[in-house]
């Protein structure tokens, strides 16, 4: 499974980033064998729709599932569209929620709604 991960940096060892369209990295993992992709957010100082930008960028690499700390209401429509699942409420680092993500299993319910307005962080 394709899963993808807003974080801080660009490896597995990296914070998981609370923000989802503004966050500076993904980490895209297959889970199956732990390999994994870094990929810059091009578009987190966007001045709008940073996260629907993001959001198709992450559909475009095929990913199934994205772990996040909070995820906009725009950006989740996105992901309702696309038919990949958001998991929020993630922190520390990329590896640990790769590891609670796959200790959990099936048994995670993914957000069906926004976790935050959306508003531009600094």
């Amino acid at each position: 499974m394709k899963v993808a991960v807003s974080s801080t940096g660009d490896r597995l060892t990296s914070e998981v980033d609370s923000r989802f369209g503004r966050c500076p990295y993904f980490i895209v993992v297959d889970t199956g064998n732990m390999d994994f992709q870094a990929f810059a957010n091009t578009n987190a100082d966007l001045p709008g729709g940073a996260g629907i930008q993001a959001a198709g960028f992450l559909a475009d690499r095929g990913v199934q599932a994205v772990l996040t700390g909070n995820c906009g209401p725009k950006a989740s429509q996105a992901f309702t569209a696309a038919g990949i699942d958001v998991f929020t409420g993630y922190t520390g680092t990329v590896k640990d929620a790769l590891a609670a993500f796959k200790q959990h299993g099936g048994s995670l319910s993914s957000s069906k709604t926004a976790t935050t307005a959306g508003a531009r962080t600094p």
